[in-house]
């Protein structure tokens, strides 16, 4: 008799908590990726639990979140208890081999008998406009830092450019080959075998059951009828709630009582993208990651003599410049004091979200996890002839030669573009130098690898970019090993995090008001609204965010 954990993927996984409480009303049963990881952890070490089971499908995962719950499967395995996953389909018109994918680190994987394995490959693909913006009399003026920071095409192009291509064949492939290898060796099949299967998907429920992929075909009842004569478990409880819940024993008691004070690794998030200011949470934008909020989490962490090892963990496609160094110069401030910091990558961390942990003492990736793009891009649309097919236009009295240069009303003039390209060959050059720093590689062979190209985890750890790939789990493993601390007794805080008392109390110094939330404001929104329709978001050290691994 015990717990049976379920998890239940279809609903999507936040990588952080909502930060304003709007956004955490709305997703309040929303379980976040360390949740799910430190309960399958959690559930192998307690005599409590018997098994657990996933229902997979629905919200698409990225591929280093399903590899990071492949990690922490594989890890809950290890205490011999059984790992069910289940789904009714593994995709009905497509996207169903990154599912699938999660679905082989569990011991057993059961499908719906009118289920399918669509489980038909990978593709990169990319959104262009620039026939679109002709048509409505948009000018895209772009200049970039180099040939593979290709953000700007979705603007500029009608077509993938061949360094385009060359770039996402590459990520193509290589999150391919991930794949394959993952499921050849969960199955037990040759990776030549796994190829031809794809290759011949979708397939029916008995096709993938007849050709190994799947052990059973049943529906959900049948599922849970089978695990209830395995296990005669008397409960059922969800992932998420059974890590939240209080202590039931004696010895979870004494884990959470305050004293003996025990030694802290801090948490501090970079999620989403870097602007100068404050964290903000748009309701259309997403969560953003401000220099000031992120500086004086590393400031406090510095200033904490409890604290004896940070984990920075970057979930960020990048954004502004400056922020970003402003962040990277806190890091290393920390690191002098002899602290070890160790970044961890989520689904994404390239441009400026590579910026911020490359001064890191050791960078740990996922395989699939999108990192790079060290290259720099900026520029405008000039939007006066289509506001003037409308009827819409706009007149401006301004003083100096150049108070005009970033308006949407008006072309670059020959001089102005000029500036713009010594602004950005100063910024390239400038992160390309800091990169090669923090990395130990000669500024020659950072060069070659920069240019603004997006790399997997995997080919980044190749490249010297990235030292280790895991997740989580093993960023934390790492900082307690450097810091000579006990991984099971430690505790672990997230900065900046503020109680509601904490938040009603008016700040008293800037550290105080940069732990605030930004206040929603119409930038906010129409920031927001740029990202969703595609449009290029403020900063100069952004990731290409056209593309879509699937």
């Amino acid at each position: 008799m015990g717990t049976l954990l379920e998890l239940d993927l279809t609903r999507g996984v936040l990588e952080t908590p909502p930060a304003s409480p709007v956004t955490a009303f709305r997703m309040r049963h929303l379980p976040t990726l360390r949740e799910l990881v430190a309960a399958l952890r959690k559930g192998a070490r307690d005599d409590g639990v018997v098994g657990v089971i996933a229902h997979l499908g629905g919200h698409r995962l990225s591929l280093a979140q399903v590899q990071e719950l492949r990690e922490a499967v594989a890890d809950f395995r290890t205490s011999g208890k059984p790992a069910v996953a289940w789904t009714e389909s593994f995709g009905e018109s497509g996207q169903g081999t990154v599912p699938y994918y999660l679905a082989t680190a569990f011991d057993e994987i059961w499908l719906q008998p009118s289920g399918d394995l669509a489980i038909t490959g990978v593709s990169v693909r990319a959104v262009f406009i620039r026939s679109a913006l002709d048509k409505a009399g948009v000018i895209p003026q772009f200049g970039k830092r180099r040939e593979y920071k290709t953000a700007a095409d979705t603007f500029t192009e009608r077509e993938m450019t061949g360094p385009a291509r060359e770039m996402a064949s590459r990520l193509a492939e290589s999150a391919y080959e991930q794949i394959v290898e993952g499921i050849a060796v969960r199955r037990r099949l040759d990776t030549t075998r796994v190829r031809e299967l794809v290759d011949s998907a979708p397939l029916h429920g008995q096709a993938g059951l007849d050709a190994g992929l799947v052990d059973r075909l049943g529906y959900r009842s049948d599922v849970y009828d089978e695990l209830e004569k395995q296990l005669q478990y008397d409960d059922r409880l969800l992932a998420e709630r059974y890590i939240r819940r209080g202590p039931r024993t004696l010895d979870e008691v004494r884990k959470t009582l305050p004293w003996p004070q025990k030694p802290l690794v801090a948490v501090v998030r970079v999620t989403g993208g870097i602007s100068v200011g404050r964290n903000s949470n748009s309701p259309m934008g997403g969560p953003g990651s401000g220099s000031d909020t992120i500086g004086a989490a590393l400031r406090a962490v510095a200033a904490n003599e409890h604290v004896k090892a940070v984990v920075l963990r970057v979930d960020s496609p990048g954004g502004s410049y400056v922020a970003s160094d402003a962040i990277r110069n806190e890091v290393l401030r920390l690191r002098s004091t002899g602290r070890p910091v160790i970044a961890s990558m989520g689904s994404v961390a390239a441009s400026g979200g590579y910026f911020v942990a490359m001064p890191a003492d050791v960078i740990v990736a996922q395989p699939g996890t999108i990192t790079g793009s060290i290259g720099v891009l900026t520029g405008k649309g000039v939007v006066r002839d289509a506001l003037g097919r409308i009827g819409i236009s706009q007149q401006a009295v301004s003083e100096g030669a150049n108070a005009q240069m970033y308006s949407a009303q008006e072309e670059f003039t020959d001089e102005q573009w000029a500036r713009l390209e010594e602004t950005l060959d100063r910024i390239y050059k400038d992160f390309v130098g800091k990169a090669a720093q923090d990395r130990g590689l000669p500024e020659e062979r950072l060069e070659s690898l920069a240019r603004g190209r997006v790399w997997t985890g995997a080919d980044a750890h190749s490249h010297k970019l990235v030292d280790e790939l895991g997740g989580f789990q093993h960023a934390l493993t790492l900082a307690c090993n450097r810091a000579g601390l006990d991984r099971d007794e430690i505790a672990v805080t997230a900065v900046p995090h503020r109680n509601l008392l904490s938040q009603l109390k008016a700040p008293t110094t800037t550290d105080d008001l940069a732990v605030t939330a930004a206040p929603l404001t119409l930038d906010g929104l129409t920031t927001g609204l740029y990202s969703a329709l595609g449009l290029p978001p403020a900063g100069v050290l952004r990731m290409p965010f056209n593309w879509e691994i699937g």
